[in-house]
């Protein structure tokens, strides 16, 4: 593998997975135009994964701002496919299939010669009646800790608000360390955020986990149960509320660890310890930090 595998570097992983929002074609030629070329001036391979945008587009629009986009494309290091031949394989989101080709894309790079692989790809489809769509938060999550922190990769998902619905946006744009352009238009101040931890493998809740946020909760719920790291964390110190499902949708991913190992709970309030207490059996898998 190629420069960085395997570093763990939650602070450089945080620089390379980064959310990007536009909400006009000169906004996305602006984010567009220098991640190519900053790639091919360090001899990275570039793919583009469309979805909204015409792949003839792309390459127009590179060529109209002075990057050889056609010689690109014909010698491998410029590749522009589709979302539906990447993320959605077999008319569905599957994320660990996704994880996967993240693996076998940037092996694929580094065997031809490249020095690392750079990506760009639009999200919008997340917006659309996709079986398993849902869990586009499951794998925003998880690909920090296992795939940027483990692979030379760089990508950079596109977020369009005008496809997107503003509450989705927030979470979505919520689940990376790092964004570019324009601010979600939600700022609703209870909704639940998840967000990776940048020192070690866990995330952190922050917000409202409550009914109204049902489905972030599911999501990192999903995540937590993925990880194979043998000690994750939970902070849970950005919480403003905490209910007795979204508690049992955290211990049953507990328990379903491969690692079969405590989720540690940092900054748990005070409200939690309480449930623990009236529910016990629900803590058999969790370890409070400190305790």
């Amino acid at each position: 593998m190629g420069e960085g595998s395997g570093s763990g570097d939650g602070g450089a992983a945080a620089e390379r997975h980064v959310a990007v929002l536009y909400s006009t074609e000169d906004e996305w030629a602006a984010h567009l135009v220098p991640f190519v070329r900053a790639a091919f001036d360090r001899n990275e391979q570039v793919r583009y994964f469309a979805d909204a945008t015409d792949a003839r587009l792309v390459i127009r629009t590179l060529a109209e701002h002075g990057v050889d986009a056609d010689s690109a494309v014909r010698r491998g290091q410029l590749v522009v496919t589709t979302a539906a031949q990447t993320y959605l394989t077999g008319a569905r989101f599957d994320p660990d299939a996704m994880i996967g080709l993240w693996r076998d894309a940037v092996d694929t790079a580094v065997r031809q010669g490249y020095g690392n692989l750079r990506v760009i790809g639009e999200m919008s489809w997340g917006a659309r009646r996709i079986t398993d769509a849902q869990r586009l938060l499951e794998y925003e999550l998880r690909i920090h800790h296992e795939v940027f922190e483990q692979l030379p990769l760089t990508a950079w998902c596109f977020y369009d608000p005008r496809l997107m619905p503003s509450e989705a946006l927030d979470v979505l744009a919520g689940a990376h360390l790092t964004s570019k352009g324009a601010a979600p238009r939600s700022h609703e101040r209870r909704r639940l955020t998840v967000t990776p931890l940048a020192d070690r493998p866990g995330f952190r809740l922050s917000g409202s986990a409550g009914y109204e946020s049902r489905r972030a909760t599911t999501a990192a719920s999903a995540a937590l149960a993925a990880s194979t790291a043998k000690d994750l964390s939970l902070d849970l110190s950005g919480l403003d509320h905490l209910d007795i499902a979204a508690l049992t949708d955290i211990a049953h991913a507990a328990r379903r660890r491969a690692a079969k190992t405590p989720l540690r709970l940092v900054g748990a309030p005070p409200a939690l310890r309480r449930m623990l207490e009236l529910f016990p059996e629900l803590g058999a898998d969790l370890q409070e930090a400190g305790r």
